[in-house]
């Protein structure tokens, strides 16, 4: 029996043309409007989608993902069969919840705004952050050549690949240092060392904010970014999305938990499809397709109702 998954994505991604699979209809902005979004960036979004600097900007980047990924999926939540799980890579997690059901979404986008503040206030206490993306080691040796370097793992993404962060100094060093023994690594466009200790004083006023906002249990299980396991208790929500700020993210655990859910299905709601293709790399049997992999909603309600009428 074909099961669905969500897939919600974090920052790296966004692009430009992100709002095209909605046609920047009136109805979109009319509902990005309603969600308070032209205040929760304090400029028109053609102007941010139209700058490279301001669209990979921590502080404004954190709501817009989160508001790409949500207004496609109010396009979409009455087309499709109900999700078997809902998946968050980092600031995308919040966008999991929302998905299933514990979060409205103007609040939703609030709290992605207040978490971008928090971040961005972290990190401007200290020398510059950054994020490398490391292949083709394996995830044992990634932690202990990070450590070594004064880094820390962010996210787990593979068995042979990671997300390190830290000072951008010594990330930088540490590039140069894999580099010579052949290993590939990306710079992330993030500045902010997102799922490190570097991000320790953000946790607790989030937990606080997340408090004031009241989720609801979710209504879909929400796979936590934290552990893997499956979420359907509001208190252990707002703890673990508050705890993956400064936490490692083990993506490899959540994605393993799709394929022993029996996840048959998965699309991935918000702008570039990385999420998409590691969970493909990782589970071939896993039909993976992204919104960015579409020219309208109606095609990938098609998509998703073929694989549904088999």
């Amino acid at each position: 029996m074909a099961q669905l998954a969500i897939l919600c994505p974090g920052q790296g991604r966004q692009h430009p043309r992100m709002f095209d699979v909605l046609g920047l209809s009136s109805n979109a902005h009319t509902l990005l409007e309603h969600w308070s979004m032209p205040e929760r960036l304090s400029m028109p979004l053609d102007m941010i989608l139209a700058n490279e600097t301001l669209l990979f900007s921590n502080r404004l980047a954190q709501p817009l993902i989160v508001a790409a990924t949500l207004s496609v999926w109010e396009k979409l939540k009455h087309e499709l069969p109900a999700p078997t799980v809902v998946l968050g890579y980092s600031v995308g997690e919040l966008s999991a919840y929302a998905v299933a059901g514990a979060i409205a979404p103007a609040a939703t986008l609030m709290l992605a705004d207040i978490r971008a503040q928090l971040m961005d206030a972290s990190a401007q206490s200290s020398p510059p952050q950054a994020l490398l993306a490391v292949t083709g080691l394996d995830l044992m040796r990634i932690s202990d050549t990070a450590a070594r370097a004064g880094l820390s793992v962010a996210i787990e993404t593979g068995h042979d690949s990671a997300v390190v962060g830290g000072l951008q100094e010594e990330v930088q060093n540490y590039a140069v240092q894999l580099a010579q023994e052949g290993i590939r690594t990306v710079m992330l466009p993030v500045g902010v060392a997102s799922h490190t200790p570097l991000m320790n004083a953000a946790v607790a006023p989030f937990l606080e904010a997340l408090g004031k906002h009241r989720l609801s249990d979710p209504t879909i299980p929400v796979v936590s970014g934290l552990t893997g396991a499956t979420i359907r208790n509001r208190d252990e929500a707002s703890r673990t999305l508050a705890r993956q700020i400064s936490e490692t993210i083990r993506w490899k655990d959540c994605m393993d938990t799709c394929a022993e859910t029996g996840i048959t299905v998965a699309l991935e709601l918000g702008p570039g499809g990385a999420l998409a293709r590691m969970l493909h790399g990782a589970h071939p049997h896993i039909e993976c397709r992204s919104i960015d992999d579409f020219r309208s909603v109606d095609g990938v309600v098609r998509w998703i109702r073929r694989h549904f009428d088999q």
